[in-house]
């Protein structure tokens, strides 16, 4: 069996809303999760492009979203899948009037845009059960499409012993720990997304130990 990968990633546009958003005829993996979780490198490491995603010095500078169109290559076949980077939450720094409108508007694509197939809620290993994180997988919980899935990625897995990562891994079945320095867990992300989205049902169910 082989590697799925991406052999294709573009930056198409960034919008503020839904309203100016790409229009919904490619199926969507939604990358959300705190300011400075990670989730620039880890783009990047999964499209296999080193500036796709740029990152910021300062968390909650990036207040647009973002649209990536990407094509994976597995098995000899084609997969078009676009990838979507939301605004990083939970940044006291922003400004009240713009956290307002940055929430509302995040808000509203989470909840009414048909395109997303996946919610990938990235969480910071080192915080596995910050009050923020449990907050909007439960908001999101309220109307999940069964056609839609949830799936819960840690970063920073590094920074854990061993005691901490089995911890983890005991609290947070079916998760997966991703290591953008060791680029371990990232074939399983791949595997799950093009699952989810094209129905490919021949990945392994875990991957070197790294599901979480």
């Amino acid at each position: 069996m082989s590697t799925p990968r991406v052999v294709e990633a573009d930056f198409i546009k960034s919008a503020q809303s839904i309203a100016d958003s790409l229009p919904e005829d490619m199926s969507e993996v939604v990358f959300l999760g705190r300011s400075n979780v990670g989730k620039s490198s880890t783009l990047n490491t999964l499209t296999q492009r080193k500036n796709l995603a740029k990152s910021s010095a300062t968390p909650g500078k990036t207040q647009l979203i973002n649209f990536f169109e990407t094509r994976y290559l597995y098995n000899e076949q084609s997969y078009p899948v676009r990838f979507v980077d939301l605004p990083g939450f939970g940044y006291a720094k922003v400004s009240k009037s713009l956290k307002e409108v940055w929430q509302k508007n995040l808000v509203e694509f989470i909840h009414h845009r048909v395109s997303i197939r996946l919610f990938i809620h990235l969480r910071d290993a080192r915080h596995p059960h910050a009050k923020i994180d449990d907050d909007v997988e439960n908001y999101i919980s309220e109307f999940i499409r069964p056609d839609q899935k949830y799936l819960t990625v840690f970063t920073k897995i590094d920074k854990l012993n061993q005691k901490e990562r089995a911890k983890l891994k005991r609290d947070f079945p079916g998760s997966i720990a991703l290591s953008n320095l060791k680029k371990n867990g990232h074939e399983r992300v791949h595997h799950i997304i093009l699952q989810t989205i094209f129905a490919v049902d021949d990945a392994p169910q875990s991957e070197g130990g790294e599901q979480a």
